[in-house]
């Protein structure tokens, strides 16, 4: 195993050889976490890697293969991936694998874009009443930023988010000019060439209103990630892997929490497996909106042609963009679960997790067996990948320079 592998300190690279010239199986496990804890299920991800790594062991006979497991942290900060992919990682492995939590089974989800920045901007502190000629309002300009993209939201691609947090709004006195004002953006779209599109015109409304209010503006680039190239032939091997398995057996005490859990997140809870059901024909459609009202779901969804639409963000689209790529994502949470919320953190540890995992394991490594058995669907997965990228090139959409922080206001 080497340690502080692609230019990440707590990166690993754990390989398994047997023989020469057999398909080289990545496996991806991100181990970060959120302020709040475990919130997005990596902590599940570990194992679940592993586990499909003995797997693929046990059942490669005396075949050749490779097995690359990579450690990858910091997706939910900067995007370790990106940075470990510009430090030559990934360069050993035919294709990627990986399993996420999620409240549903299902497989290929088009994930998005993203480029994160802060904005901060600085004025000329003065008394509000006795003297406000002399002051310059940074506050002023981060409202005006922010009335201004208020107004692009109607010209970008409707698939496109732009979210806002203001983190410093320059003091507590109304009476005074605020000297300072910070917020952060959060910019995605469905295609890399959209959001850095996106990314400009914000930056220039950044500029304006800095003009407007005679402050000074610094624009700090956080975080950004590739959209994710949908591979359908791998994904499809690990849906007929998931199908093929069945969902885990839950306990009574199980089945009880999430029961609890769904019913406290309301009449929202719904929401995902709406978007699940949205690209389906009317006969699958209907087959996925029959489990509404389930507090744990136990089924596969039907596998989508077209591709479930995402609004999420993930640095395993930029290793996408390098090898074919497929994620299951697992049922793990009770229905309905948002994610990054406490919901998540509770269940991190449950019997749901534990088997969840396992269940995803198997798949992952039942997807490599079968590149064993037909080689040929490595062959279509490359070809896929080429006609799908269809000339376009990766662009790292991360600035040379950038770390990976955790941010607070003012620094």
């Amino acid at each position: 195993m080497e340690h502080g592998v692609g230019g990440m300190e707590t990166a690993f690279r754990a390989v398994y050889e047997q023989g020469e010239g057999g398909p080289s199986f990545g496996l991806l496990a991100e181990y970060d976490a959120l302020s709040m804890g475990h919130g997005c299920g990596h902590q599940m991800q570990g194992p679940a890697i592993i586990g499909a790594a003995l797997c693929i062991r046990e059942l490669a006979g005396d075949r050749p293969y490779k097995i690359v497991v990579y450690g990858t942290p910091a997706e939910e900060s900067l995007g370790g991936k990106i940075i470990m992919q510009e430090n030559g990682c990934f360069q050993d492995i035919d294709i990627a694998l990986m399993m996420h939590a999620a409240p549903e089974t299902c497989v290929d989800i088009k994930t998005m874009a993203l480029e994160n920045i802060r904005v901060t901007f600085y004025g000329k502190e003065a008394h509000a009443a006795m003297n406000p000629e002399q002051g310059r309002s940074a506050l002023d300009a981060l409202e005006l930023m922010n009335m201004g993209v208020q107004f692009l939201r109607e010209h970008v691609v409707p698939e496109a988010r732009i979210h806002y947090a203001i983190t410093n709004t320059g003091g507590y006195s109304p009476n005074v000019v605020q000297p300072y004002a910070e917020v952060l953006y959060l910019i995605r779209a469905p295609k890399n060439k959209q959001v850095e599109e996106i990314y400009q015109r914000v930056n220039k409304i950044a500029e304006g209103a800095a003009h407007m209010t005679e402050t000074r503006v610094e624009i700090d680039f956080v975080k950004g990630c590739s959209n994710l190239v949908s591979n359908k032939v791998i994904a499809k091997r690990l849906w007929d892997n998931l199908t093929e398995l069945g969902a885990p057996e839950y306990t009574e005490e199980e089945l009880q929490m999430a029961k609890a859990l769904s019913e406290g997140v309301g009449e929202g809870r719904f929401g995902s497996l709406e978007k699940v059901a949205a690209g389906l024909g009317k006969e699958e459609k209907k087959e996925v909106l029959a489990h509404k009202g389930e507090s744990l779901y136990r089924f596969v969804a039907p596998f989508d042609p077209v591709g479930i639409m995402s609004f999420g963000s993930t640095d395993v689209g930029d290793v996408s963009w390098n090898c074919p790529t497929a994620q299951a994502y697992v049922t793990t949470w009770a229905a309905g679960t948002p994610g990054h919320s406490w919901q998540v953190v509770t269940q991190g540890k449950s019997g749901l997790a534990h088997k969840g995992l396992l269940y995803a394991a198997k798949a992952m490594a039942g997807a490599a067996v079968d590149l064993f058995e037909e080689p040929k669907y490595l062959e279509e997965a490359k070809a896929e990948m080429e006609e799908t990228l269809d000339g376009d090139t990766y662009h790292c959409p991360i600035p040379d320079g950038c770390k990976p922080r955790a941010l607070s206001a003012g620094k």
